[in-house]
């Protein structure tokens, strides 16, 4: 660090791509996401459900920040690349938390969480010293510190556990949307968050690519310790047409405007929009991952109505983000999409009476009607003349 703050910095001709170490440190939500779907497969139902929502928000916010991280640093610099390194490490303690996280591995969840956080800023902000952007780093820190507080304090008392987790989920949420407003040191501007367009929309792909490998994976660890039939067959084989789709879906239309959206626009809230969509849709493919496991290894029977909603629930919220990112992009609605999501919710009402594998044929086909409505590139809207 003796050579000066600057040196931290991420320099100007600096590569787009993803370092080694960024797709080491995604190596670590492959677990994380296996973990999540674990707990949701072992209680499907509306409090799994939140319970796995609630234990994302914080993993994916870690993901978020790491990925500003890396567009803001110099991702050559050594104390960079161990930040990075230190920061998988907290990922995999979180994951490894994570079926009790909201019981007796709490501290170890949360103490991951806040130390990754907290020690990240606190090392920047002390580098920074005399630089301008310390004072980004220092925001930053202060809003990491503050949650921190309520993180810890859930962690070791268990009847208020859930809400002060609520309210520290949605406070790290709110942090850049406001610009991670402090006393005495006013909201971050513009241009002390800036960020690259392209860098980032690398980042979300890279990502949702490990969301999808967790589909594949969980999809094809159950059809192993089935006894290949027909119908275990035949759902293994939905199951990987519907992480087909989904991938279809996901790079098409906006995936290759998005870098130039997020350059063009405030790229801080349009990033963090974005991040947020991206959330979604990981949440949706996390669901469809567990119902893929259901339907493999019970494909004929008629499921709990838990089991059933899920099965076209996941794909439906990963359609929502997906709509809403492309309506953010293009500053116009995806009708095809918009349509497939009540043939969703109906698919979910009416499938209560039918085997999950008729009820996964049906949410397949919805997935391929849509993909096949959207083959044509949609064209971005103009900024004038144009109603959203």
């Amino acid at each position: 660090m003796s050579s000066g703050p600057a040196t931290l910095l991420r320099r100007r001709d600096e590569p787009l791509q993803a370092s080694f170490l960024e797709l080491f440190f995604d190596l670590s939500f492959v677990f994380a996401l296996r973990q999540l779907s674990v707990v949701l497969l072992d209680d499907v139902s509306l409090a799994g459900a939140a319970r796995t929502g609630l234990l994302l928000l914080p993993l994916w916010s870690v993901w978020v920040v790491t990925a500003w991280f890396t567009d803001w640093f110099d991702r050559d610099n050594r104390w960079i690349q161990a930040l990075l390194v230190g920061a998988t490490l907290g990922v995999l303690l979180m994951s490894v938390a994570v079926p009790e996280a909201t019981g007796d591995r709490a501290l170890l969840f949360a103490g991951a969480y806040v130390v990754l956080h907290v020690g990240r800023s606190l090392v920047t902000a002390v580098s920074l010293r005399g630089h301008p952007l310390r004072r980004r780093t220092l925001r930053i820190l202060v809003w990491f510190v503050a949650s921190g507080v309520l993180w810890l304090t859930g962690a070791v008392w268990p009847p208020g556990r859930v809400p002060l987790w609520v309210l520290a989920a949605g406070w790290d949420l709110a942090g850049p949307h406001l610009g991670w407003p402090v006393p005495g040191l006013g909201r971050a501007q513009p241009g002390e968050l800036r960020l690259r367009g392209r860098h980032l929309t690398d980042r979300f792909q890279q990502v949702f690519i490990v969301a999808l490998g967790e589909l594949v994976i969980a999809a094809g660890l159950a059809y192993a310790s089935t006894g290949l039939a027909p119908p275990e067959s035949i759902a293994f084989l939905l199951a990987f047409a519907a992480a087909v789709l989904i991938g279809r879906l996901y790079v098409r239309p906006a995936g290759p405007r998005l870098g130039a959206a997020i350059d063009e626009r405030n790229p801080a809230r349009f990033a963090t929009l974005t991040g947020n969509l991206h959330g979604i849709m990981i949440a949706g493919v996390l669901g469809t991952s567990v119902a893929a496991d259901l339907v493999i290894t019970h494909p004929v029977e008629v499921e709990s109505t838990a089991a059933t909603v899920l099965t076209a629930v996941g794909p439906a919220l990963f359609l929502t983000g997906r709509i809403a990112l492309s309506a953010v992009v293009y500053r116009r609605w995806s009708w095809s999409r918009l349509l497939g999501l009540p043939a969703l919710l109906a698919i979910a009402l009416a499938g209560r009476f039918a085997p999950l594998l008729v009820v996964t044929a049906a949410t397949v086909g919805v997935l391929l009607a849509v993909a096949l409505a959207e083959r044509r590139p949609a064209v971005p809207a103009r900024r004038s003349g144009v109603r959203a």
